[in-house]
């Protein structure tokens, strides 16, 4: 039988993402047990409670011990497995292979401490004044880069101890292009000191000059005629493209950062700090925030560093926050060594953006563990609440759309979208009242659609969305907004999203908010927004293909609506009763054997069989639309009880 896991793990597994990581597994007294990588953390650690005890006794053994885990969510399966040998090598976990010689990773190294600076790749850090760049889970794309710097930049390849050590002559790499022969003073130490630069530049990840120096040169030696040198100035720069950035940029000196991460959701918040020392990452800590209602997410912070980061025995050299924080200043001058960045982009910001998603991944777990929620919000819907400055995470969002075809057969929908996903159960269409011809009016549809949803929603005591979402502009957004204060829900936040740039209207706002096209939050408004224009659409079709044919059914006596309806739900066309017999037709409700027959001779008299008949489903839709007027029935179209409102 499959080991039974504790009550704790048991409320966490199904919450687990299903992204790279790193795991913990600990004992009841905290200690770390095992620490391991997945590509998929969920599926990997319920695997351990999921398998056969029998296959292993060491797993069997751990399994029975194991009290709770704790995981780390990274970008790749290659960090996990960089996080995974750290993590090792500081907890020392009993149930880990233990190595005597443990495998490192390797780096390139520039000799900036030398008078004319080597390039090499090594495996050891030592605080000798170099830089090291690493370090590299590919050993060949680390190969290729420190090729590309070598034929780029003509980095000498000896071991001379220069200028104390100089040969009598040039090397090979002199003769074939590959080096300028300092060691016999053919390049200054300026000149090669200045080219050491640009290559510390490009191992930093900024290759955006060298590439443009390798695509002149190549267009230069075209234009000479000098084709074998084109041809491998070309593959240099195919290889720049192709290269891949080291996954962190190391100075033993000043190398040391801690890195905080922040999420929200309402009254809950957590702050995590990344603690990267020698350029790795070696640990990751978290603290819960509560009671922050009406609190702005600078105050939060701000508060953490006085309370928590402050008061810690170790500080490294850099601090990088998410935000900007209130206060300042007097947190510098707390922290006198430590220097606060708000990084905006380049690798930095990828390291807060790490952060941010283990916050969000440990506020998903408190959440989903409380039944808060029944499953965790994608990534896109924690970037919507930040870019939109909401308090709650908008975990629950409608989205409605008005669909008319020039003043007629106006109708609006509306659809739910749970945790970024959307939930058909909820969508709901409506046949618009207060537009009934003439010119369309989007503003008054909105207005009327609005008002009809919440009313009902509030007789009905549901649950109310964290985000309302129109299609349109300005117009539809204020329409919005006014049929929601006229219900006493002017608090519920409000968007609209149109179509023509992709702008984003916020009340009290006067310019728009913009996301970038790549933006995931942005394809998650356009899916909702896309998902409510095709059901509006769809149900305004229906609407119209029905009410634009007419029938010959309308001139049969004794064929009222209610038979039409069941001549047409039974055989769908008047070519289909006509096809179908009287004895069929007689097993309908409220026909005989001789209604049938009646029926049948009124559609094919004599000498007329060949006469065109229209279809039967207009006739069917004139009679439910003459029906609807004269018994006031809902507004809501009843097509399928699951997408319908009923009231």
């Amino acid at each position: 039988m499959p080991a039974e896991p504790s009550e704790q793990i048991a409320l966490k597994l199904p919450h687990l993402p299903e992204s790279p990581g790193v795991y913990l597994f600990k004992d009841a007294a905290g200690v770390v047990l095992y620490v391991g990588k997945a590509k998929r953390l969920r599926s990997r650690v319920r695997s351990y409670f999921n398998a056969d005890p029998l296959a292993s006794a060491k797993t069997r053994v751990l399994v029975r011990q194991i009290a709770d885990v704790e995981t780390i969510v990274l970008p790749t399966e290659a960090h996990a497995l960089i996080l995974e040998s750290n993590l090792i090598k500081e907890y020392k976990p009993r149930f880990n292979i233990a190595l005597r010689d443990d495998k490192s990773y390797p780096y390139i190294k520039v000799t900036i401490n030398e008078p004319f600076p080597r390039v090499y790749v090594t495996r050891r850090l030592v605080d000798d004044g170099g830089r090291y760049f690493g370090p590299y889970t590919d050993v060949g794309a680390m190969r290729r880069a420190l090729n590309v710097v070598k034929r780029i930049f003509t980095v000498r390849s000896c071991r001379y101890d220069m200028p104390k050590e100089m040969p009598e002559r040039a090397c090979l790499d002199y003769h074939i292009g590959r080096c300028k022969a300092p060691c016999i003073l053919l390049q200054t130490q300026e000149d090669y000191r200045a080219m050491i630069d640009e290559v510390l530049l490009y191992l930093d990840g900024r290759a955006a000059e060298v590439t443009r120096r390798v695509r002149a040169r190549m267009d230069e030696a075209s234009a000479n005629m000098d084709f074998e040198s084109a041809g491998e100035l070309r593959d240099a720069l195919r290889h720049l493209q192709k290269l891949e950035e080291p996954t962190v940029v190391v100075e033993v000196e000043g190398g040391d950062r801690d890195v905080l991460g922040y999420a929200r959701d309402g009254e809950d918040a957590v702050v995590t700090m990344l603690r990267i020392r020698g350029g790795k990452l070696l640990a990751r800590e978290h603290q819960f925030v509560e009671n922050i209602q009406d609190e702005g997410d600078d105050v939060v912070l701000a508060a953490y560093l006085a309370r928590t980061y402050i008061p810690l025995l170790e500080h490294a050299r850099e601090l990088l926050i998410p935000f900007e924080v209130a206060d300042r200043e007097l947190i510098e001058e707390t922290l006198p060594r430590t220097q606060l960045w708000v990084p905006q982009r380049g690798p930095r910001r990828q390291l807060i953006e790490l952060a941010d998603q283990n916050a969000r991944h440990l506020l998903e777990e408190q959440k989903t563990s409380t039944f808060e929620a029944d499953e965790r919000a994608v990534d896109p819907v924690y970037e919507l609440q930040r870019e939109l400055s909401l308090q709650s995470v908008p975990r629950a969002m409608i989205c409605f759309d008005i669909s008319t075809a020039q003043g007629t057969d106006t109708v609006a929908s509306c659809v739910w979208f749970e945790n970024g996903r959307p939930k058909r159960a909820e969508y709901r269409k409506y046949k618009i009242e207060s537009v009934a011809g003439g010119a369309p009016d989007d503003f008054a549809s909105m207005r009327e659609v609005v008002t009809r949803y919440f009313t009902r929603r509030l007789e009905e005591q549901k649950p109310l969305p964290d985000l309302v979402v129109v299609d349109g502009g300005k117009g539809q957004l204020s329409s919005a907004r006014e049929a929601l204060e006229a219900v006493n829900l002017s608090r519920l936040p409000t968007i609209s999203l149109a179509k023509r740039d992709e702008e984003i209207f916020m009340p009290g706002r006067s310019e728009s908010l913009r996301l970038s096209k790549r933006s995931p939050a942005l394809r998650m408004l356009q899916r909702m927004r896309d998902e409510a224009h095709r059901f509006a659409i769809t149900y305004n079709r229906k609407r119209r293909s029905m009410r634009t044919v007419t029938s010959e059914l309308f001139k049969i006596k004794g064929v009222g609506p209610e038979k039409r309806r069941a001549l047409l739900n039974a055989f769908g066309s008047v070519q289909g009763v006509k096809d179908a017999g009287v004895e069929e037709i007689a097993k309908l409700p409220g026909f005989s054997a001789a209604s049938a027959q009646r029926l049948l001779s009124a559609l094919l008299p004599p000498g007329e069989e060949g006469a065109p008949i229209a279809t039967l489903e207009t006739a069917i839709t004139n009679v439910a639309n003459d029906h609807e007027a004269r018994t006031d029935a809902s507004t809501e179209v009843p097509a399928d009880e699951s997408l319908t409102d009923q009231g």
